[in-house]
């Protein structure tokens, strides 16, 4: 590997770190969208006003032949809403967990969770 002698400034740093974990999100979401056979990709929450990652997960649903749908950032901030409609959706479908039952599990993979209210 070739080292560079000269130092790197911290915004090439954090656009390489921005690069990187974008490229790993449209990773992701094009996995999702094989794995679900969803023509289209909802970019939302905070993250979403990001034109950047809004170019690249574009990029990819073009070369999909999807459609990107990118919220206005007035509707970018928080997930609390999508949060609870999911909980609702799930409410409505009769599947409740009681406190005692419930957990954070932050490595849920999204190809192993069964979406009920889908189905």
């Amino acid at each position: 590997a070739v080292v560079s002698t000269q130092s790197t400034g911290a915004a090439d740093l954090c656009f390489s770190l921005q690069e990187t974990v974008f490229a790993m999100l449209v990773e992701i979401t094009e996995r999702a969208m094989a794995h679900t056979r969803s023509p289209q990709v909802l970019v939302v929450g905070g993250v979403g006003c990001n034109l950047r990652l809004q170019e690249m997960l574009a990029q990819m649903a073009d070369q999909r032949g999807a459609s990107l749908c990118a919220t206005d950032d007035r509707y970018c901030i928080d997930n609390g809403a999508m949060i609870a409609h999911t909980g609702n959706l799930m409410f409505e479908k009769g599947m409740h967990t009681s406190i005692e039952e419930s957990a954070v599990t932050q490595r849920f993979r999204t190809d192993e969770v069964h979406i009920a209210w889908r189905s």
